[in-house]
């Protein structure tokens, strides 16, 4: 059983493994790594954890993550990425646990004291969010701006804070990677309804509504997460579902 900081490191120790691989010749330039599965089997963890480690390596360049084929190693030796990028830091499902365990609870509290400028705030970033969902930095804008929004209603300047540090620990090179993966128009116009859903709560003055809309919201944005990885990193995976029934390829 692994101690909350050895877990939240865990998925940089497993790309610490991987760059070793590359590094010794293991793994060669232009070989296509073991399917997902295969190396969470290989180096004990779970494959969300796997996903997680790719990403720091393709954010460093080491590896080439190509929809519908595979993970290729794209140079041999891994050069020492900066300190700031090697520093132990969480990974997107552990903050989307975070945010879901404190946001849930923001979002309770503002239902019960939210007025009409409060909700002005939220249905301004709305309006911003769904006229800019071909724009990425200007639709994550507009999200943050939604969820301190609701931090707002409720006044307390520490919540507001908080809030805000927890949106931007994706504004990173790693997350920038992340989000090219997995986020584009149609998750933002998805994720525009569940945002719908957490402001008409609030607006009704329904806390058990706004805080079971906003976990709503922040479970489906960790499983659009874990699906996309699981279709775009996996080529073997896909050519095994395209020998059964036909299934639909959008799941946003």
């Amino acid at each position: 059983m692994f101690s909350p900081v050895e877990s939240r490191r865990l998925y940089r120790q497993v790309a610490d493994q991987i760059r070793l691989m590359i590094a010794s010749g293991e793994l060669a330039v232009g070989q296509r790594l073991p399917a997902e599965r295969d190396l969470a089997e290989q180096l004990s963890v779970s494959r969300p954890t796997v996903r997680e480690a790719l990403i720091v390596l393709e954010v460093e360049g080491l590896i080439n993550i190509r929809m519908g084929s595979g993970i290729y190693v794209v140079r041999r030796h891994a050069a020492h990425a900066p300190a700031s990028e090697r520093d132990p830091v969480e990974g997107p499902f552990e903050l989307l646990q975070a945010r879901a365990i404190i946001e849930c609870a923001i979002a309770e509290e503002a239902a019960g004291c939210a007025g009409p400028e409060g909700i002005a705030l939220l249905d301004e970033a709305l309006m911003r969010m769904s006229s800019d969902v071909n724009d990425a930095g200007a639709v994550l804008a507009a999200d943050r701006a939604f969820h301190t929004g609701i931090a707002m209603i409720v006044g307390n300047a520490t919540l507001i804070r908080v809030t805000g540090e927890m949106f931007d620990m994706r504004m990173t090179p790693y997350f920038a990677k992340l989000a090219s993966h997995f986020e584009g128009p149609t998750t933002w116009r998805t994720a525009l309804g569940e945002h719908q859903a957490i402001r008409d709560a609030i607006a009704a003055g329904d806390a058990a509504g706004a805080r079971a809309a906003m976990r709503t919201h922040l479970t489906l944005s960790q499983k659009r997460f874990s699906e996309s990885f699981g279709e775009e990193f996996s080529g073997e995976e896909e050519r095994g579902r395209n020998k059964g029934p036909a299934k639909g390829t959008d799941k946003f």
